[in-house]
């Protein structure tokens, strides 16, 4: 707290502290103490108490300012709001034609839920006045009463004069839920967004909750591609992936990522590039990955990608790179048992090294025992060996759990049968 609030705050405690005794003799007090005490009691929100200072300076003097604020503060305490509108009348009978009684009116009217009243002052305000304050002021009483078109109407029009962003959400809001104009609220919205290069989250989040109730996926990606150009913040950066996972479209998921070159989306882009087969492109990024992360399972990614992506399943020296990578990553201390697995069955398909292949798939089943592959690839490596009873009892029990639908496990199995025979 800064020196002026803790004055502050010293100050309205002895005015506080004498306020009893002073409300009982405010007529002696002088008008400059009694001003100074009306604007600490409404800056401290004492409004009970800034309404009696103000009424009692109005009393006083017949000045319609004090008046004005005598009311404000039952109007922000919520206090006296009858004899308020009661005081406020008088003075409007002795001093017809001014508007700053209907704007006091209106909302004192409404705050008495007594909208019929409100929405003639209203009415008067609106044949007078066709200022903004007094045009969005003027659309309360019509929203109380259900008239959302007209209060529509008014918004509309203090927007077109002012750009002012709480109006339009008050008014997209309106639109939303009232008048079944959801689309247009929308274009509004839509537009003062392109057309404002300060615009507010607010308006961002509005867009984002009518394109939800619209299940609009393209109007999400594109609000949450804006919100991340221009906040840079990375769970802007999920919910655009999300959104295009939902939408299904991989692709535009990857040309979004391609082109924002985000570092820590890398890893969400090299899942993608694998899921579409680009492999490749996965290839070249591993490097980049291993780079940011310093972890030598993107090396044993590197083996699978390399192989995966080449044309020539067995081209010599890209088995041998194969092979070299994968020797690097388990050096390195890589031993998860989806990289064993996929370098013993290449050591083994390949007729690299098969014992060596067979030891490491046994590592991997130490891991994961029951996993079908793991144990496909081991008896593809004791079919390797040319132990054939070994090799079916274990295909036996992978096609009994998985059936022939994947077509090197029923290559697998017609090959080893015929071996067993």
């Amino acid at each position: 707290m800064s020196w002026n609030r803790i004055i502050q705050s010293i100050v309205l405690s002895v005015v506080l502290l004498t306020s009893t005794i002073e409300a009982k003799k405010l007529n002696v007090v002088s008008d400059d103490t009694l001003i100074i005490q009306g604007l600490l009691f409404e800056e401290y929100k004492a409004y009970d108490l800034s309404r009696e200072v103000f009424k009692t300076l109005y009393d006083r003097t017949g000045e319609e300012q004090y008046l004005f604020r005598e009311v404000a503060s039952s109007l922000m305490g919520k206090i006296y709001i009858d004899e308020s509108i009661k005081r406020l009348k008088a003075w409007d009978e002795a001093h017809p034609d001014n508007l700053e009684v209907r704007r006091l009116l209106i909302p004192l009217y409404l705050t008495a839920k007594r909208v019929k009243e409100a929405k003639g002052e209203a009415e008067i305000l609106l044949e007078r006045s066709n200022k903004p304050a007094d045009l969005d002021l003027a659309a309360n009483p019509y929203l109380y009463s259900g008239d959302f078109q007209k209060a529509v109407s008014l918004l509309k029009k203090v927007y077109k004069k002012t750009s002012n962003e709480n109006v339009l959400l008050r008014l997209s809001s309106i639109m939303d839920e009232y008048t079944g104009e959801r689309t247009k609220a929308i274009q509004l919205l839509e537009t003062h967004r392109r057309m404002n290069n300060l615009t507010s989250d607010a308006v961002y989040f509005k867009l984002l909750d009518l394109y939800v109730k619209e299940n609009d996926i393209d109007g999400l990606i594109d609000t949450y591609q804006a919100l991340y150009e221009k906040d840079k913040d990375e769970k802007y950066l999920k919910k655009i992936i999300d959104a295009y996972a939902y939408k299904g479209d991989l692709d535009g998921a990857i040309a979004y990522l391609e082109k924002v070159q985000n570092k820590k989306a890398d890893y969400i882009l090299y899942e993608l590039y694998k899921r579409k087969k680009l492999f490749e492109k996965a290839f070249l990024l591993t490097d980049e990955l291993y780079k940011q992360q310093k972890d030598p399972r993107w090396i044993a990614e590197k083996g699978i990608l390399l192989f995966e992506k080449s044309k020539d399943k067995n081209d010599k020296k890209m088995i041998k790179d194969v092979v070299g990578y994968f020797e690097k990553a388990i050096n390195m201390g890589v031993d998860d048992s989806i990289y064993l697995n996929y370098y013993g069955y290449t050591l083994i398909d390949k007729d690299v090294d098969v014992k060596k292949g067979i030891k490491i798939i046994e590592d991997a089943l130490v891991q994961q025992p029951e996993n079908t592959f793991y144990l496909d690839s081991l008896a593809w490596g004791y079919y390797k060996e040319k132990r054939c009873s070994e090799a079916y009892d274990l295909m036996k029990k992978v096609v009994e759990k998985e059936g022939l639908k994947e077509p090197e496990i029923a290559d697998h199995w017609n090959t080893i049968q015929k071996c067993k025979k």
